[in-house]
C-alpha cells in the first residue's frame, strides 16, 4: 500500500464523522448507532440519505450543502477515494455529512429499519454477468426494504444503458411507483442543482460523449422477482485508475 494511501486512512481516524469497523469487530460486538443515527450522530431528527457507492463523496457532500435540513451519509469500500469527500465535509464544517466505510452488503448491521428516507445510486458499475451484484437487483433491493422508510426513495443516476434498462425492467416487472425518468438528462431540460452535482465519473462519461440516465422510483418489499429479459451489453467500460484528461485527450487526437 502506497504511503499516500496510508496517510488517508490515517487521517480518515481522525475524522469524527468517519465510521471505519473491522468486519470481526462488526460482527463480534455489533454498532452501536445502528437504529440512533439521529440522536447519537447527527442530534436532530431530520431525514437520513444514503450515498451507496460513494466513491469521492461528491453527492453526499453536494447534497449536504443544498440541504441542511437532511443528513447525509456516503456508503464506500474504498478509504482512499471517500478521503476526498470527508476532508470536504471536514473543511467547510458540514454537520449533516458522515460516512463509513464498509461494503453494502452490511448495511442491515449500520441501520435500522425504517431508519433511511433516501437511497441515491450514482454511477454503480453495472456488472452486466452478475446480476446479484447489480446494485438495482432484487438481492439488494430486498436489503434496502429493511431499512427504508415506508415510500422511501431510490435515486439512479448512471451513464449504463444496460443498468438502466435492466433497472426499468425491474421496476415494471415488480409494480414499482416510478417518480421521475430519463434517459438523457442534460438534454431533458430535468437537470436542477440536484441532479447536476457532477462526479468524477460523470465527468468521464460526458467526455466520452455518453448520456447520463436517471430514474427515481419508490420500491416495497412484497414478493419481489427479477426480470426476465435479454439485453444488450454496453459496448464501453470505464477507463482505468491511471486515466486522466490528459490521456483522454491524447486518445480525442
Amino acid at each position: 500500500m502506497s504511503k499516500n494511501k496510508l496517510a488517508k486512512f490515517a487521517e480518515l481516524n481522525t475524522f469524527g464523522h468517519v465510521i471505519q469497523l473491522s468486519y470481526r469487530s462488526l460482527i463480534d460486538e455489533g454498532f452501536a448507532l445502528k437504529g440512533n443515527w439521529n440522536r447519537e450522530f447527527f442530534k436532530n431528527d431530520n431525514p437520513i440519505v444514503l450515498e451507496l457507492g460513494c466513491g469521492k463523496g461528491e453527492y453526499t457532500v453536494g447534497l449536504a450543502k443544498l440541504f441542511p435540513d437532511k443528513n447525509f451519509i456516503g456508503i464506500d469500500i474504498k478509504g482512499s477515494r471517500m478521503w476526498s469527500g470527508a476532508k470536504e465535509a471536514f473543511q467547510n464544517g458540514l454537520h449533516n455529512c458522515g460516512f463509513v466505510r464498509t461494503n453494502i452488503e452490511l448495511l442491515s448491521h449500520f441501520f435500522g429499519a425504517e431508519e433511511i428516507a433516501e437511497i441515491w445510486i450514482t454511477f454503480p458499475d453495472p456488472q452486466m454477468k452478475r446480476t446479484n451484484k447489480r446494485l438495482t437487483a432484487i438481492r439488494f433491493m430486498d436489503l434496502y426494504h429493511t431499512i427504508l422508510q415506508p415510500r422511501g426513495v431510490i435515486h439512479l443516476k448512471t451513464d449504463s444503458v444496460f443498468l438502466y434498462q435492466y433497472t426499468q425492467a425491474t421496476i415494471e416487472v415488480n409494480n414499482f411507483e416510478i417518480a421521475l425518468e430519463t434517459d438523457d438528462l442534460y438534454a431533458s431540460g430535468l437537470a436542477d442543482e440536484i441532479l447536476s452535482i457532477s462526479t468524477a465519473y460523470e465527468q468521464q462519461w460526458l467526455e466520452r460523449g455518453k448520456t447520463i440516465k436517471y430514474l427515481r422510483y419508490i420500491p416495497h418489499g412484497t414478493n419481489l422477482v427479477e426480470p426476465e429479459v435479454d439485453l444488450e451489453f454496453d459496448d464501453y467500460r470505464s477507463f482505468g485508475r491511471s486515466y486522466t484528461n490528459r490521456d483522454h485527450i491524447e486518445t480525442k487526437n
